[in-house]
């Protein structure tokens, strides 16, 4: 398994700018998420599939705020400690997470 452990990014989008922490583990050979954005409240969030190709995870995710639509995001591990990343989300756009790193 890739990418295991926490990380933080930086987002610029129009609806937040600022740091997004979360983490990779392993859920009985299953990828697990959970993320986080300080001092904001963020919807629950299911991971319909994760795929690990070479260095590069591609997820499927879905909310309830977003009923019957696919959030769409990849990370790509650029070492052991970096990545880079875009995530999808219907009606807001591709978001870019930049200056991925492992978090303290």
């Amino acid at each position: 398994m890739i990418g295991l452990g926490k990380w933080v990014c930086n987002v610029d989008s129009m609806f937040y700018r600022g740091e997004v922490f979360f983490t990779i583990s392993d859920n009985n050979g299953q990828y697990a998420f959970e993320g986080s954005i300080p001092d904001m409240e963020t919807p629950d969030i299911d991971f319909i599939s994760v795929t690990e190709d070479g260095n590069t995870l591609s997820a499927v995710a879905r909310t309830d705020l977003l009923p019957g639509k696919d959030i769409e995001a990849s990370l790509t591990f650029e070492t052991d400690d970096t990545f880079t990343g875009l995530v999808k989300i219907p009606f807001i756009g591709k978001i870019k997470l930049k200056d991925g790193r492992r978090a303290p």
